[in-house]
């Protein structure tokens, strides 16, 4: 395997759309529920480099045998665009890698900006279907965890979660200007491989400090895995979905 008020919700929404129209019209991604009835929880999952929507879907299953049921899991394909480390090859991205380097290479500013864009209006959606923002937790593997803890970082209405795995927090040095904070308490899962030859330990270990220093709350792990998922890590992801899921 390569999840505010009801009146504060609806001024999202109304924001969020000045920017897309028929956003349930136009997704491009895949989507999964589980349970009957309304979900009590929207997670907006966002997969990794050169995957799909699609990659993640086979932990809807999983996590339900857990015990973690009535969800909603939306998994958007990134857009298809040039990736400068693979050589220019068009792949799905959400923003443009020029290099494993991450002590000195630049960042897409402009590219991740526009994923949270792309995330907000998810957001959004949900809203529109009948969600409070507190009812959506933000998800992501690598390049879509990254997106995933920026977005967050900024919006302006609360949330239930973040999931970030075996990633790190881009344009951290902006972080404690341009935060907001709605989201100061909202909890953090954070998990990463021992063994990562993509994103190294150490870089992720680097973005978990950041957050502590700024004051979020955040549960760390680390598996003694490759640049993936481990069960070891879903049954532990599980356990804290459960704990951070809305109440109804």
């Amino acid at each position: 395997l390569s999840t505010l008020t009801t009146s504060g919700g609806r001024g999202f929404l109304r924001y969020a759309l000045k920017r897309v129209c028929n956003m349930t019209a136009t997704f491009d991604g895949v989507e999964m529920t589980t349970g009957a009835g309304q979900p009590e929880l929207s997670v907006i999952w966002l997969h990794g480099l050169g995957a799909d929507g699609n990659d993640f879907a086979p932990v809807v299953p999983e996590l339900e045998k857990l015990g973690v049921t009535n969800c909603r899991y939306i998994f958007p394909h990134a857009p298809l665009q040039p990736v400068t480390i693979n050589g220019g090859m068009t792949m799905r991205s959400w923003y443009d890698i020029t290099s494993l380097d991450f002590e000195s290479r630049g960042q897409d500013a402009d590219g991740i900006q526009a994923s949270a864009e792309r995330v907000e209006q998810l957001i959004a959606r949900e809203v529109e279907r009948g969600m409070r923002t507190e009812q959506i937790m933000l998800a992501g593997f690598s390049q879509g965890g990254a997106v995933v803890l920026h977005t967050m970082l900024r919006l302006p209405h609360k949330i239930a979660g973040v999931i970030a795995l075996s990633t790190y927090l881009p344009l951290a040095d902006t972080v404690a200007d341009t935060r907001h904070k709605a989201n100061q308490d909202t909890p953090i899962f954070m998990a990463h491989g021992q063994h990562d030859e993509v994103i190294e330990l150490r870089f992720a270990q680097a973005s978990h400090d950041v957050l502590l220093q700024q004051g979020y709350q955040v549960q760390w792990h680390t598996y003694a895995m490759p640049h993936s998922l481990s069960m070891e890590e879903l049954v532990d992801l599980a356990e804290w979905i459960k704990d951070h899921k809305p109440k109804t």
